[in-house]
């Protein structure tokens, strides 16, 4: 299946979002991935933890990777567009990036327990210089990336 790099939304976007969805009292199951060089690290949220518990482990997360790449393209995926899997979007921007230095790649995954309308996937690609994330969207945003 081809990867197509094309529905950005800003830091601010995303992070509004994600406090919408958690605060919103929706019933979720959620998932965090980060993939760098140094490693894999992966949270989920647990039965016992609140959203809030949950949403400050995502943004401690996010705030380690802000100290380390600080220039950052997020994607956003809906079932509703036939998007790729949230995986395989985070699998191959992993492998396009592998070039760069101090790149991490993470995923949000926000799962309606009851339906997948409320369903919020986002896709963290997180460069160390900006030069680096210009290249990205020239070389891959908009166009299909095949295996």
């Amino acid at each position: 299946m081809a990867i197509l790099f094309k529905t950005t939304i800003t830091e601010n976007s995303a992070f509004a979002t994600i406090d919408a969805a958690l605060a919103s009292g929706y019933p979720y199951d959620g998932y965090f991935n980060a993939v760098s060089d140094a490693g894999e690290t992966t949270l989920s949220w647990a039965p016992s933890m609140s959203a809030g518990e949950f949403l400050e482990q995502v943004k401690e997360m996010l705030r380690l990777t802000w100290d380390v790449a600080r220039f950052w393209i997020i994607y956003d995926r809906h079932e509703v567009r036939e998007d790729p899997d949230v995986n395989e979007m985070r699998n191959a921007a992993f492998r396009l990036t592998r070039g760069y230095n101090g790149v991490i790649v993470a995923s949000l995954s926000l799962l309606g327990r009851q339906d997948t309308e409320h369903d919020l996937e986002l896709v963290f690609v997180c460069f160390a210089d900006d030069f680096q994330r210009r290249n990205f969207r020239v070389r891959y945003e908009g166009k299909a990336i095949t295996d």
